[in-house]
């Protein structure tokens, strides 16, 4: 008999830790090769973990809701035969690779900030409770944050994981236990005078709100509250401010109509307006790359790929964002094939972890759901997002030679919504008239 170290495989340059969300073998079962013996989830997507061998489960080294590093042994199965090597069969760990930088003359202290961000990618927990000394992890801290539980009150809770941590069901059992108690459960020292501070730095009170008979209360699943953690925490963070713009896509639905059929017998794929556009955002980003940004602290990481993110709806409500990578070099065919395999895979549930990882701009489609325009919150680290609205025929002036005529056009809005810390007006205004500079000047006669 051989023991096998089954570790936790590497899941994307960018993936460096998982929490451990159910086990869907026991101690003792046999496993075959291929077969997934648990469920494991990143900040964004849920994904399972295959045995490289066949064998029988004889330990279990983490529990639900642990959080295990990339390349850790998280549990040994006994196979049949010579001893197994591990390092050979099972998957290849390798540290988590620094992004490249533009300029290779940076100091040292912003390369190693940049590693940081990208090692974090959008992964840090939207509160701050680095002022404990206690561990815990990014679901306990994304819960606690989405409900306004402070530090003080967190370090409070009596754990009941390994080593006394604090798990999932601990923390909503507090959450929980706490709604039916006074908002203020200790005296108040009246000697401390009252200070005023900004709204950005408290965090949010805990509000109780009444429920009749007739209501029903429902727990948020566990993707539901990683938004909520990251929606809050980018209002906070970034201050939004938005810009409007209303394009003519005329030739660009003409052209549509024309080639669709036939883009799909040559291609295999449909045609949708979401490659038309993710081109044109692409191209406009080569020209503003002050948009192709990220921030952290006082320092501004210029981005050397052009990696778009797509925001998705899932069929339960959930909204995900899968990127494409290295838009720019891409054209029509290719970004086509793109958009439609994440967007497949989102539906399906089959996004890996690195799908949704290194993102530098996000695209979202608010006219889906025939929404005109909107005002999306960014995508943190990223300083801006695109939302497309509806397109509708609309009575609009047109200018001819012979003068100026009303006539039925095919129009839409752009409703960018970018960090004002970093980009002003002149640029975020610049850049999505760039956006639809490129869609109203699309060659109806241009191959795809």
């Amino acid at each position: 008999m051989a023991k096998f170290e089954l570790k936790l495989p590497k899941m994307g340059e960018s993936v460096a830790e998982a929490t451990i969300t159910n086990w869907l073998k026991n101690v003792g079962e046999t496993i075959a090769a291929d077969e997934a013996v648990l469920e494991i989830a990143t900040d964004k997507v849920d994904s399972e973990v295959p045995s490289e061998v066949s064998g029988t489960l004889t330990e279990i080294l983490f529990q639900v809701n642990d959080v295990v590093k990339v390349g850790q042994t998280i549990a040994i199965i006994e196979t049949e035969g010579g001893a197994v090597n591990s390092e050979a069969s099972g998957p290849k760990v390798t540290e988590v690779a620094s992004p490249v930088v533009a300029d290779s003359s940076d100091s040292e202290q912003a390369k190693q900030i940049v590693k940081t961000v990208e090692v974090a990618k959008e992964a840090v927990a939207p509160a701050d409770f680095s002022g404990s000394d206690k561990f815990f992890s990014p679901l306990v801290k994304n819960i606690a944050a989405a409900e306004g539980v402070s530090v003080a009150e967190l370090e409070s809770i009596s754990g009941s994981g390994k080593d006394g941590r604090v798990t999932k069901e601990d923390i909503l059992n507090f959450v929980k236990n706490r709604g039916s108690q006074p908002l203020v459960s200790a005296p108040v020292a009246p000697a401390q005078p009252v200070v005023s501070k900004p709204a950005t730095t408290t965090a949010p009170i805990a509000t109780p709100v009444s429920v009749n008979g007739g209501d029903e209360i429902v727990e948020m699943d566990r993707m539901r509250k990683l938004i909520s953690g990251y929606m809050v925490a980018s209002v906070q963070t970034s201050a939004h401010v938005q810009s409007f713009i209303e394009v003519d896509v005329t030739n660009i639905v003409k052209w549509r109509d024309r080639v669709k059929n036939a883009f799909e017998k040559r291609e295999g794929e449909k045609l949708t307006f979401t490659p038309i556009f993710m081109e044109a955002v692409a191209k406009a980003l080569k020209d503003f790359p002050g948009m192709n940004i990220s921030v952290d602290g006082d320092f501004i990481i210029k981005r050397k790929n052009i990696n778009l993110g797509m925001a998705a709806a899932l069929p339960n409500g959930n909204l995900i964002v899968p990127v494409i990578k290295n838009a720019d070099q891409l054209n029509l065919v290719g970004m086509a094939k793109a958009v439609n395999d994440l967007g497949n895979r989102a539906k399906a549930g089959k996004l890996k972890p690195d799908d949704t990882q290194g993102g530098t701009y996000t695209v979202t489609n608010v006219g889906t759901f025939g929404s005109v325009f909107g005002t999306p919150i960014i995508n943190q680290p990223q300083v801006g997002i695109l939302a497309l609205g509806a397109i509708r025929k609309v009575p609009a002036v047109i200018e001819t030679p012979e003068g100026d005529f009303i006539g039925i056009r095919q129009k839409m809005f752009l409703s960018h919504s970018y960090d004002h810390r970093v980009v002003d007006g002149a640029l975020g205004g610049s850049f999505v008239k760039r956006v639809a500079e490129y869609l109203e000047a699309f060659d109806v006669n241009r191959e795809y």
